[in-house]
Order: C-alpha cells, then structure tokens, then sequence
C-alpha cells in the first residue's frame, strides 16, 4: 500500500515533535518533512511537494501570505491548518488562502487524522465547533448594496448550492452531468459576477446576497 506523504510546520518543538512521532507511526504515513516557519512551508512545499502539509498559523513570517504561494504553485500540496487561532475570521482567511482543512489545536490525534483523511479526498474539514461558527457567520443578514442586481443562470444558483454542500468541481461535475472544464468555466463567471477572487468569496457573497434559495445545510464547510 502507498503511503501518503506529509510534512508538518509549527514553531512549537515540543507539538512538532509529537505530531512527526505520531504520523511515522502511522503506515498510511510518510513523513517527509518539517519545519517551523512560514518560510520553511514554501521551501518543502517547492522541494517535496507532500501531499499533505500541516501548518500552524501563529508562526515567524508571514503564514497566510506563504500559504496563498503554496497554493498558487503547488496546488498537489493540499494544507491543512493546525491552530489555537478560534477566529472566524482566521479561519476564512486561511480558507481563502487555499487551505482545505481547519483544525483547532487541542483536538484528539484522531480528529486530525479525519480531517486528513477528508481532505485527501477532496473536501473540507473544519472543527465542528468551529464549523458552526462560520456557518452562522456566513447566514448573518447584510443589507443588499443600494443598485447591485445579481441576477444567476439556473446552472450557476445550481452550482452555488453544491459549494454550499462542500461539494468539488470534480463532485459537482458528477452531480449535474458536466465535465469539470465546464464547471470551472461558471466558476470564473461566478467570481467575475461577485467581484472576488475564489470559491470561498463566491460562497459569503452569495449569502450576503441572498441570491440562493437553498437553505445553506447544517454540516457545509464540515466533514466527518
């Protein structure tokens, strides 16, 4: 059996070194590498390419902007946050910034190797407390910007409901029939229609909006 390669990157020798003990445990495991700076995420990220990277968010330089070039350059490298960082707002930030996983330090060992696992397979995963939050966040009402009118394709409102759902442009494509080419195309027209920069943008715009019908289910953002 192929093991899945990973590296961990936390300032914290002490945690660091727990969590390398932990996955070289592990036979689904390859622990590739770590580091403890933003900077050393961008080196093994260049270097090794893991398909999992750990990475802290309270660390020297500047984390969010490393994991933003993380997921530009190598976009195989799938991140998952390891944080005491509780905020909504870090939590958004860091989802922006490319990653697929949020999880709240403090957690069991297996509540992080299910994130893990969620992410790999190509969905989100987010501590359910935390999960919550943002949700409630994402349903707070806004008022409607004075002249804005966004009107959406059947195709597009259809789309939006399955990002809300976690859903990814691979899942989506199954889900209504449509290569993922075509699903990245109303994904650009999405963006463009919002004036964001990507899917977690498109997805609090669209709730501020209020432009879906479809009641944003209980578990979005979170897998289990």
């Amino acid at each position: 059996m192929s093991r899945t390669s990973i590296a961990f990157v936390d300032d914290h020798p002490i945690l660091l070194d727990g969590l390398i003990s932990i996955f070289s445990s592990d036979e689904s495991y390859q622990v590739v590498a770590s580091g403890a700076c933003a900077a050393d995420a961008i080196s093994i990220s260049n270097s090794l390419k893991p398909s999992i990277l750990v990475i802290d968010l309270n660390m020297p330089d500047d984390t969010f902007s490393a994991m933003a070039m993380i997921s530009r350059d190598t976009p195989e490298t799938k991140m998952v946050a390891f944080t005491a960082a509780a905020g909504v707002g870090d939590a958004v930030k860091a989802l922006e910034r490319g990653a697929r996983g949020y999880v709240l330090k403090g957690c069991s060992a297996d509540e992080l190797r299910i994130a893990i696992r969620t992410v790999l397979r190509g969905e989100t995963f987010i501590t359910q407390s935390l999960a919550v939050k943002v949700i409630t966040s994402l349903r707070a009402p806004a008022p409607k910007p004075a002249g804005v009118t966004i009107r959406l394709s059947v195709r597009e409102d259809q789309i939006i409901k399955l990002l809300f759902q976690g859903k990814t442009n691979k899942a989506i494509a199954s889900e209504l029939d449509i290569c993922e080419t075509t699903v990245k195309h109303y994904m650009t027209i999405l963006m463009q229609k919002f004036h964001v920069s990507n899917r977690v943008e498109v997805l609090i715009a669209a709730q501020k909006l209020a432009v879906s019908n479809a009641e944003l289910p209980r578990d979005s953002f979170l897998s289990q």
